[in-house]
């Protein structure tokens, strides 16, 4: 039932439920007249609680303009159903336009979307331009943490922002708040805004398999191929390591190079094929003069999908001549959307975080050896899944807690975890951290001091 619907509903209902009838207000009153009176006084009452409940909701479901404090308030106005900010020459500015819909159904799931579209001097929209529910209690405390809309699909200059959350076990209303922040000579218009009860999210489940094995002697590509062969069945991902070409052959990096798509995607995509998995593996790549540590991806159907090539290079390969990659790539599957880094990048934060701004819900890592603690830190920072295959490092799944689902360190070992990429991994203070990241990160402040 819709919320107004329901609120109406129960207002109708409970002012008299239990209630003993008026008294009369003569003592000659007749009994039939007295039951004529109550029954009108009954209508009256439900009259009037029903308009009282419509007038409070009316009354609650307008647009105000709000701030933290009053001096740094953006300008606002409405016109013909548009909300329109202004920072207005302030540079402290940071408020904007909120709405309380009473009636929010503790445990429920919601459906927030709303379309801004920024005019000037925003440049930063998901920093500086925030959609939000702030849920409240029924004595208007917050009640669990605020929710960031930060699923984004444009059209044009126009931007959609959705979020799908469940209301606190403590909420009983939601104020949906508007925010410009920090943009002086920045305008945005806020159109189009719904908020409704929806159904829980289905689960998007997936096997993650990631291999732990450190081949010696010629083809050791045969002998994970072999290994993953032995993942269990409805695997939808299987993992290799880095290098998997030429760990333990004796060979050097641009002994073992080749064209990509080349002979190492073919056969992995008869892997992937007789398996219906998802395949990630580190293969050596030569392109002209240039050899890179790179990471394929090929799909169930075994064609080459995608590659990856690692970004930060450290001296021991730019020793060996590796040339350094210069882009985070992002991949759509079947189950969600991945990004792959390898190794060494993992020692620096950009590669993840620049993959979880693309929308990566997993990340992938082929690794030789390295501080498991940061690959940790890497899944907790940007809250995502991780998925590494090492030799000097465990094959292991770690969540978007930082916490590890599962991790093999035997030689010919399997590690496997189902993961559900729906499921919300929220912290009792901050929140739903996922959200929150996309809306507070600072891109916009230089790393690099100017010359």
């Amino acid at each position: 039932m819709p919320v107004m619907s329901r609120i109406a509903s129960t207002a109708r209902r409970s002012p008299l439920r239990g209630q003993a009838a008026w008294p009369p207000s003569k003592p000659n009153v007749s009994s039939k007249a007295r039951s004529t009176r109550n029954r009108e006084n009954t209508m009256f009452k439900r009259h009037f609680a029903l308009f009282f409940a419509f007038s409070a909701l009316c009354a609650a479901q307008e647009w105000t303009l709000w701030a933290p404090r009053a001096e740094i308030q953006p300008a606002g106005e409405q016109r013909n159903g548009v909300l329109i900010l202004r920072g207005a020459g302030n540079p402290a500015a940071a408020g904007g336009w909120q709405q309380t819909h009473p009636g929010v159904r503790p445990g429920q799931w919601y459906h927030l979307a709303a379309t801004y579209e920024p005019r000037t001097g925003i440049d930063l929209p998901p920093r500086q331009v925030v959609a939000r529910i702030d849920w409240r209690t029924a004595d208007n405390r917050r009640a669990g943490q605020p929710e960031y809309a930060y699923h984004e699909e444009s059209s044009g200059p126009a931007r959609r922002l959705t979020l799908t959350a469940q209301a606190p076990q403590n909420a009983t209303a939601a104020t949906i708040q508007l925010w410009l922040i920090e943009a002086p000579e920045g305008e945005v218009r806020w159109r189009d805004i719904r908020f409704a009860e929806t159904p829980p999210p289905a689960p998007r489940k997936a096997r993650i398999a990631t291999l732990r094995l450190r081949p010696k002697g010629e083809d050791p590509l045969a002998r994970f191929i072999e290994l993953a062969s032995k993942a269990p069945a409805g695997t939808d991902l299987i993992l290799l390591p880095e290098g998997a070409t030429m760990v333990g052959s004796g060979l050097k990096y641009a002994d073992v190079a080749e064209p990509i798509p080349g002979p190492s995607t073919k056969r992995l995509g008869e892997l992937a094929r007789a398996r219906r998995a998802w395949i990630v593996a580190g293969i050596y790549e030569r392109e002209g003069k240039a050899v890179y540590n790179t990471a394929v991806l090929i799909n169930r159907d075994g064609h080459y999908a995608g590659k990856y090539r690692k970004v930060y290079i450290p001296r021991e390969e730019l020793e060996g001549g590796i040339t350094a990659g210069d882009d985070y790539p992002v991949f759509d599957t079947d189950f969600g959307r991945i990004g792959i880094m390898i190794c060494w990048d993992v020692q620096y934060a950009d590669p993840a975080r620049a993959l979880a701004l693309r929308g990566a819900e997993l990340i992938l890592m082929p690794i030789w050896g390295g501080s498991e603690l940061l690959g940790r830190a890497r899944a907790l920072e940007n809250h995502v899944f991780l998925a590494s295959s090492g030799y000097d490092y465990p094959s292991a799944i770690v969540d978007p807690n930082g916490e590890i689902l599962t991790s093999k360190e035997t030689d010919g070992a399997i590690a496997v975890a189902d993961i559900d990429l729906e499921k919300r991994y929220s912290d009792r203070w901050l929140g739903h951290m996922r959200g929150r990241f996309f809306r507070e990160v600072r891109l916009d402040v230089p790393v690099l001091a100017e010359p």
